[in-house]
Formats: structure tokens, sequence, C-alpha cells
């Protein structure tokens, strides 16, 4: 990642999308408040919502999280209506600021449109380039303005709005889920690959939801009814629902394994699978594989939580709460140094004494980039009075960039790159280090028809020739240069 911000200690969220359909007016903002509110964890640069009422569309979005872009007042000023799409983000693709908050709202010959969009397209600079020598004009720097133009493109050669989503899909590589409103029909698609999770539920009240984890759908009231499949575009409309399937089952499975490490909330089903029960067999893996004598297993909060929870039940090693996570801290650290990033570590994290005081710990995080969070909460533990500190770590090495939505866009600061295991614990301060081994993937995603190209280096998409997250803020010409 390139531009304003400097490089994140952990990984960097995807987004989060949500859309409601009603057969009726109804407070649909509300619902989607509270959708966009459980999806927080998926990221925290910006938020938006666009409400349909009668076809007029009334928009609210900004840098910030849900609490902060959303307050009564504002919620109260956007009407009741039948349709509604809202969006959190955490961009891999142009900078934080306003113009790339999301849902996209575009104006055309045949009507609107309002797109939100999670996942990243790795052919997004070629079709950039295509559209701008077409004389195609763009307001911001996400790849979602892409997919909007090409089908907003499609639009006036076709029928309906999900046959031009239909031919969009054509054009385009890597990861999507969409929700798409226009002002008769909402409609949810997935790339055939399926890198990114989309699912649909409804309300008590007959309110079809739809959204990227089904804790969101817990949190509106709505029953989980089945997860958007691999290349399916559902279109909800006063006719009822369809589904098309010309792209389905065209490609293999992909989903994106790391939504079971560390993405998706535990509570959440990701294509049928657990995500807490994902975590916990990574535990018990790790307790196979990489076992140590101690006295107790603690968690990194939040994600390395419930994979502690597994290496104690596997190892038989009492569990302890021995880091406390301050809630009112963000996940992602956008300090402008090193040391204040440090620090940051510090405000975040307090490491429990009675917990590891004298004793040979074991701390489970999820994953370990740069490494320099990773040696900081080692240090908490250290001063605390922990005897040993046994890292294990519940997802294998990062050694490739990723291309789909993961903020990993260099090998030059990951750490498994450039040092051995037993290199990496030594800077890290552990007394030892254990990655979960990546052939146990499997295990973790119930099965096959994943994606761990960050793992493994074996890509379902052509690579693409530029990754820069600023590359859409140089001119076109530099651009083509650099390609």
């Amino acid at each position: 990642m390139s531009g304003s911000r400097k490089k994140t200690q952990k990984i960097g969220e995807e987004c989060g999308v949500f859309g409601v359909f009603s057969p009726s007016p109804a407070h649909v903002a509300e619902l989607v408040y509270y959708g966009l509110y459980a999806l927080q964890h998926r990221g925290q640069e910006s938020c938006g919502m666009v409400v349909n009422a009668d076809g007029v569309f009334f928009s609210r979005k900004d840098l910030g999280l849900v609490g902060e872009v959303f307050s009564e007042e504002s919620l109260s000023c956007l009407p009741q209506g039948t349709m509604a799409v809202g969006h959190v983000r955490y961009g891999t693709t142009g900078r934080a600021s306003r113009r790339n908050c999301q849902p996209m709202e575009v104006n055309h010959q045949k009507g609107k449109m309002a797109l939100a969009h999670n996942g990243n397209l790795s052919n997004a600079a070629e079709l950039r380039s295509q559209l701008e020598l077409s004389g195609a004009i763009f307001h911001s720097t996400s790849d979602t303005e892409i997919i909007a133009y090409i089908i907003t493109r499609e639009r006036l050669k076709t029928v309906s709005i999900e046959g031009a989503l239909s031919a969009a899909m054509k054009s385009l590589e890597g990861a999507y889920s969409l929700v798409l409103m226009s002002s008769q029909k909402l409609i949810c698609a997935r790339d055939p690959h399926g890198f990114h999770p989309l699912c649909i539920g409804k309300t008590p009240d007959g309110i079809y939801v739809a959204a990227s984890e089904s804790c969101a759908l817990k949190t509106v009231g709505a029953k989980f009814i089945r997860d958007v499949e691999p290349g399916e575009i559902l279109v909800f409309s006063r006719e009822g629902i369809a589904s098309r399937r010309e792209h389905c089952e065209k490609r293999p499975k992909k989903l994106c394994v790391f939504e079971y490490i560390y993405f998706a909330r535990p509570d959440s089903l990701v294509d049928g699978v657990s995500v807490h029960g994902a975590r916990m067999r990574a535990g018990e893996i790790l307790a196979k594989r990489h076992p140590v004598e101690a006295d107790v297993v603690v968690g990194v909060p939040d994600s390395g939580l419930d994979a502690a929870l597994g290496y104690s039940a596997g190892s038989g090693i009492p569990y302890g709460i021995g880091l406390i996570k301050n809630k009112y801290v963000g996940r992602t650290f956008i300090a402008p140094n090193q040391q204040e990033r440090l620090d940051q570590v510090r405000i975040k994290l307090s490491a429990v004494e009675e917990s590891v005081k004298g004793k040979r710990v074991v701390l489970v995080d999820d994953s370990i980039v740069r490494g320099s969070t990773s040696g900081r909460i080692v240090g908490l533990l250290r001063e605390a009075g922990a005897k040993e500190i046994h890292l294990r770590i519940s997802s294998p090495p990062f050694l490739y960039p990723c291309y789909y939505g993961t903020d990993i866009d260099s090998q030059e600061h990951l750490i498994a790159c450039h040092h051995s295991v037993e290199e990496t614990a030594a800077i890290l301060g552990a007394d030892s280090l254990g990655y979960l081994p990546v052939e146990e993937l499997p295990r973790l995603a119930g099965g096959s028809g994943y994606c761990s190209a960050c793992f493994s280096g074996e890509y379902p998409t052509a690579v693409p020739a530029s990754t820069r997250r600023d590359r859409f803020e140089q001119p076109l010409s530099e651009r083509q240069d650099r390609a």
C-alpha cells in the first residue's frame, strides 16, 4: 500500500455490504444502520447508505465509524423506503477520502443506481485505462467506480439492470461481492470464484436482507436463508426473487481462507462453515503440530481468542485471560511513524499480570505481518512477568501479496519472507514460534474451494501489473509507463 497512509502493522480488513428490500415502505435506514454496526469490523475508514423512496435516492456517507457518521438526527432525515444499500469501507484501492466513500451513486440515461462493493478487481488498471481512453471521466480512485461504469455502459444495451450486471461480469476479474440498487430492484451478486462471502435472510415482517456476513442478519432480526452462490445474481423486485446462474460453476470456488482466520466475526457462518469452529480447529491443530510445556494459553483479542481456546482444548493447558483490549480503540493503526504505532499497541492492549506472572505462556494470535505489533505484545507479557512466551499463529506465514481485497501488496515488509521461523522468534522476543501448516488449511475451510494465495503463491487469476494502493491517483500516462 502506498499513498498518504503508512503501512499497517496488522492486516487491513476488507469491506462490508448490506442491502434491504421491503415489500412496503419501512424504516429501512434503521435496518441498514444496525446492519452496518454488525459489519463494522470489516472496515473503519468510512461508511454510508442510500435509501430508495419511490425511486428517489437519499444518501449519507462520510469518513468515520458508523456511530460517527450516523446520528439520530441524520437518520431521521432519511425517509421510509422500500430499499436501501449500505457499506463500511477499508480501502485496498484508492486513498481514504470522502470521494471514495460508498455506496457509489450513478445517474444514467435509463435511471439510477447505487452500488456497494466488497473485494478488489485484479484487472482494475486495465479496465480503467480502457475506459479513460474511450472518454470516461472518473471522480474517485476506487475500483468500485470501474464496476459502476461498466454496468452503466452495458445497461444502455440491455433490457434490464440484472442483464447489464451479467454482461459486465464477463469483463471483471478478481473479487467482488456486490449489492446494487436501481429504482425498482435490489440485486446481489458474487464473483464466479466466490472470493468473499455474501448471504441473504428474511425478517418476520417479510423484509429481505443481504449482508457480507450472517452476523449482520441476526442483528436486524432476520433469519438466515442461504449464501449467494459464486457467480450467482439474485434479483429482488415486486415480482418476487429471481436467480440468474449463467456465471455459476464457470470457475473453481476460491473463498478467501482468511475469512475464517481473521476477517469474519466468530458468530458468523461463512459458506456453511462456523467461523468460531474454524478458529477452534486451528488452535487444536497448532496444539498437535507445535506442542509445548506451558502453564497457561492466552489469546490476542479479538480473532486470536477462539484459536487460543482450541489450543487449550487440544493441549490440556488451561486457558487464561492474559490480555485486555481497550474496546474504544479501532482495529487499524494509522499513526504517522513507527514509535507512535508502538505506543498505540500499549493503548490498545494491556497484560493481566495475575494471569501470566511467573508462568510459561502460550500466546496465540491470528497472523504476523511485519512483526512489530507481535513483538510489542510479547514485550507486554514480558513486562507483566511471563517466564516463557511460546508464540503460536493460527495462519501460515505470509509470503506473497494478495490481489483480492486483503491489504498485503508487497513482500518487502513481510517478516516471513526474510527470516526463518527461529530468526523471527528471536526478533519478536519469543522463546518459540509455530505457524499453522499450510496443508492444514482445508480443515478450516470445510474441505476444498478456498484461496490461500497469500500463503502459497498460487493465484486463481492473472497477477496485475500494478498493485500500488494509489495507482489511480497517478495520471494515465504514468500508469501506462509503469505497466
